[in-house]
C-alpha cells in the first residue's frame, strides 16, 4: 500500500499567495537564485561600498571578483522583469533566498521570500496599503488592520515597515505572538525608487509603482503556529503530515 503524500506548509503558503494575486491580475514570475552583483545590488540603487550592503549578509561565489552570489532577496527579479516588459506591470515573485547568518529559531541561512511589484499611472502609497489590507485579511482569514512605519530601503522612497494587527489577541495587547504590543511586524515595502525605474528605461515622470517583500517562512510560522524555522528544513516527515 502506497503512502499518501503531503504538501509542505511553505508550499501551502506559496500556493495561497499565488492564488490570491493571480485572481487580481498579477503574473507569478521567477528568476535565478545564482545572481549577479548588478541585479542583486547595483540595479536596486545599492552601489559598491554603499553602507546599505551591510543589511544583507551575502554568500559570494569565489572568486568574489566575478561578481556572482546567491541572491539575498527576490528583488532582483523585479529589475529583470522591468527590463523586458513595459508598464503597466503587476507581478508576484515567490522564491528561495540566502543570507550568511547564524541559524536559530527565527533565522535560517536559506529561506523563502515573496516580492510584489506594481507599476502603473499615478500609483500611490494608498494603493499599496489597500492591497496589503485586503491580502492579509485573506491570508489570515480574519479582519486585520495594516499600519505603516517609516523605514529605509535603498530601492524604495518613501520606505515603510508593514505591521498587521495581531490576529490572535485582536490587537488587545495581551498575546506572546505580538509580544504585548498588539501589532506584528510582517514585511517591508514602499514606492519604487525613481532611480530603479530610470535604470530599466521606465520614466519616473510618467510611471510610479510600489513594491513589497517579506518572508514566506515567517508568514507560514505565524499562520500555522510553528515556533522554530528550522523545522521547515530538517526533513522530518511528521511536519507536512499535520497540514
Amino acid at each position: 500500500m502506497k503512502s499518501k503524500g503531503y504538501l509542505h506548509p511553505i508550499t501551502h503558503t506559496i500556493n495561497d499567495i499565488n492564488a490570491y494575486f493571480t485572481d487580481r491580475g498579477f503574473d507569478t514570475v521567477d528568476g535565478p537564485e545564482l545572481e549577479t552583483e548588478h541585479y542583486n545590488f547595483d540595479a536596486l540603487n545599492i552601489p559598491k561600498d554603499h553602507p546599505a550592503r551591510d543589511m544583507w549578509d551575502t554568500f559570494w561565489i569565489q572568486p568574489k571578483t566575478a561578481g556572482k552570489l546567491l541572491r539575498t532577496h527576490t528583488s532582483p527579479v523585479q529589475v529583470r522583469y522591468m527590463e523586458k516588459h513595459k508598464p503597466p506591470i503587476r507581478i508576484i515573485v515567490p522564491g528561495k533566498t540566502y543570507r550568511y547568518e547564524a541559524t536559530d529559531a527565527t533565522h535560517e541561512a536559506q529561506f523563502y521570500q515573496v516580492e510584489g511589484l506594481v507599476v502603473d499611472k499615478s500609483i500611490s502609497l494608498a494603493h499599496l496599503k489597500g492591497t496589503l489590507d485586503d491580502f492579509f485579511g485573506y491570508f489570515f482569514a480574519k479582519g486585520v488592520h495594516v499600519r505603516f512605519r517609516p523605514s529605509y530601503f535603498p530601492f524604495t522612497e518613501p520606505s515603510v515597515e508593514v505591521d498587521v494587527s495581531c490576529f490572535r489577541c485582536d490587537g488587545e495587547k495581551g498575546c506572546p505572538i505580538c509580544k504585548g504590543t498588539g501589532w506584528i511586524e510582517i514585511m517591508g515595502a514602499g514606492m519604487v525608487h525613481p532611480k530603479v525605474l530610470e535604470g530599466v528605461g521606465i520614466s519616473s515622470k510618467d510611471w510610479s509603482g510600489f513594491a513589497f517583500g517579506g518572508g514566506i517562512d515567517r508568514l507560514t510560522m505565524l499562520k500555522y503556529r510553528i515556533d522554530d524555522i528550522r523545522l521547515f528544513y530538517n526533513g522530518d516527515a511528521r511536519l507536512p503530515i499535520q497540514f
